[in-house]
């Protein structure tokens, strides 16, 4: 179960999301249009994922979507406050419309997860931007899984690795 006490409100309507999705030049997945509905930037319990390296990182919270995340004291968690200065290092062609890498979480040490567009606007990968290891025009990703429902199902908490 998640605390739904760190969720940032307001909660995104259906609305507002298919806004986003127009200025973003994309088609969200309906896993990651639920989740974000449901828990806009979360600190969530099950933080913890290993990707081909074996190491382990932690999530320090989901990003959100604000209508407007200069009047919300979280706003700094919300994906355009995050992605807008960024935008260079998160993209690899300068003439494509539309975001390419779409961060959705904050990774502790200053890095992202992202929703991976490059190869098109719809049915994006999920994959682990490294801020140190990116410039201008040149991300350095590596993936993480085939959809965002497969990322949500490899994340685990201390807990589990107790049991």
């Amino acid at each position: 179960m998640e605390d739904i006490r760190t969720v940032i409100l307001p909660l995104p309507s259906i609305e507002l999301v298919k806004e986003k999705e127009e200025e973003w030049c994309i088609d969200l997945p309906s896993s990651f249009k639920e989740f974000i509905i449901r828990y806009n930037g979360i600190i969530p319990k099950k933080n913890l994922f290993k990707i081909s390296d074996d190491k382990e990182y932690v999530i320090e919270r989901f990003l959100c979507i604000l209508d407007d995340f200069e009047e919300n004291s979280l706003g700094m968690y919300d994906i355009d406050a995050i992605w807008s200065p960024i935008l260079e290092i998160l993209s690899v062609d300068l003439d494509s419309v539309g975001v390419e890498l779409l961060p959705v979480a904050t990774v502790f040490g200053g890095d992202f997860i992202c929703l991976d567009y490059r190869e098109g606007p719809q049915n994006p990968k999920v994959c682990y931007w490294k801020r140190e290891d990116s410039y201008e025009w040149h991300p350095s990703v590596e993936f993480i899984s085939e959809t965002f429902e497969d990322f949500l199902g490899m994340l685990y908490s201390e807990d589990d690795i107790v049991k």
